[in-house]
């Protein structure tokens, strides 16, 4: 029942089926009453110059922690939000610059699975012409040839043709999104968003609909892009893998390379977090410094820089990592004002045991202390602040580089500039 593909029309096995490039997606303030008390807002800025290429028949995993902008960038990339800037190419068209009857036509060949399988059906619609929908707006089939696609399909996806006519009610979590997945499938796509499809599920039902969408894939040589936050899950279905961080990409590796070479204090975080069966024999779970920042105003340089538990030394000061690792951590308390001030003496020995850096880095540790006594704790901060963490290079530029592999034949990239050649020679060890 399937319509056939020309053949001269498709991107051979391996080619890029999607190529995104610059895509950045911000949202403006609403114009309400905070707008009108404080003055003009600034955007959010939930996706920033965000640029990968998909290939045909391979799964890409976007992993990141909630709120890091993967919803709204596979979005951005199927035009459900209109893109601030940047481009996306679909099989070598530009998907950005269509509108109207081409972009609803290239829609036939992008489908989406969303995270909760309840809300994403409509209750009062039963099974069957839930995933006739797409096909019946698409123009496809008469009513007899939907029928029994949406039959054959629902069987393909696990679930019994017979069910054809009970609403979504009727069905487990699982199975609601195996739906889902079939009404995906109705319109033979060639490439698939699967937003965090499998979250809402119980642990051994992920495992049977991600087998499910692993055999489809190779049946019907489906592209997806999966997005979801748990590592565990990345690993099993995807071929590479993407890490993002407040509406950036951070790293891009290979599945095996990324999980055994993370290059990024980011990814190295995340991976340290996994739980494990027995944390007394597998050692402490890693837990990052620090909140993170807000989209509408985020750091300079590398976003992740205000968490980053490797954050570069300024070369001004020369200092030695124990005499660097003292003095983020008295930043890092100080605007948290955690501690009662006393005197100047008690703050350092608290932080520094009693010797503070040597040289400039030194007396600028001990004017912050001493306004911390004074109660000026902002000017502390700022001038921490200024003194230390924005003279690194970190706050500085932008880092992007490509990291010698060693599981992998496809490049790793890694936004981090430790793996600046210059930069790495001066970091004390």
């Amino acid at each position: 029942m399937a319509t056939g593909k020309v053949a001269d029309e498709e991107p051979k096995m391996g080619e890029p089926l999607l190529e995104v490039d610059g895509l950045t997606k911000h949202f403006a303030d609403s114009g309400g009453f905070l707008s009108g008390v404080f003055g003009e807002q600034k955007p959010v800025r939930a996706v920033e110059d965000v640029s990968f290429t998909i290939r045909k028949g391979e799964t890409l995993g976007l992993v990141g922690e909630s709120g890091c902008g993967k919803s709204t960038l596979a979005r951005a990339i199927l035009r459900l939000v209109e893109p601030t800037d940047g481009t996306v190419y679909f099989k070598g068209e530009n998907l950005t610059a269509l509108d109207g009857e081409g972009l609803r036509s290239q829609r036939k060949d992008v489908q989406m699975i969303f995270q909760d399988p309840q809300s994403s059906l409509d209750p009062r619609m039963k099974i069957g012409p839930i995933v006739e929908e797409p096909m019946k707006a698409h123009g496809m089939y008469d009513s007899e040839g939907r029928e029994a696609r949406a039959r054959e399909l629902l069987e393909k996806v696990g679930l019994d043709p017979q069910h054809y006519n009970r609403h979504p009610h009727a069905f487990s979590g699982g199975q609601r999104q195996r739906v889902n997945l079939a009404r995906a499938l109705s319109v033979n796509p060639d490439f698939i968003v699967c937003d965090e499809p499998v979250t809402a599920l119980d642990v051994s039902i992920q495992a049977q609909v991600l087998n499910t969408m692993r055999s489809l894939q190779d049946e019907f040589g489906l592209t997806y892009l999966f997005i979801a936050h748990d590592l565990s899950v990345i690993r099993h279905i995807s071929d590479r893998v993407a890490v993002m961080y407040l509406g950036q990409l951070v790293e891009l590796a290979e599945k095996e390379e990324l999980y055994e070479n993370p290059q990024h204090p980011y990814t190295q975080a995340l991976l340290e977090s996994i739980p494990v069966p027995d944390p007394r024999l597998e050692g402490t779970r890693g837990v990052l410094e620090g909140d993170v920042p807000s989209p509408i105003d985020p750091p300079s340089g590398c976003r992740f820089r205000t968490r980053c538990p490797k954050l570069i030394a300024p070369k001004e000061y020369d200092l030695s990592r124990e005499e660097w690792e003292n003095t983020r951590a008295f930043l890092r308390e100080v605007q948290r004002r955690s501690f009662e001030p006393t005197t100047k003496e008690e703050i350092e020995n608290r932080f520094f045991d009693g010797e503070k850096p040597h040289g400039d880095a030194g007396r600028i540790v001990d004017d912050a202390a001493g306004r911390i006594v004074d109660g000026d704790w902002d000017g502390a901060t700022e001038l921490l602040n200024e003194s230390f963490a924005e003279k690194s290079i970190c706050a500085r530029q932008v880092p992007e580089y490509e990291v010698p592999t060693e599981h992998g034949t496809t490049p790793h990239d890694a936004a981090c500039h430790r793996h600046r050649d210059d930069v790495l020679d001066g970091i004390q060890q």
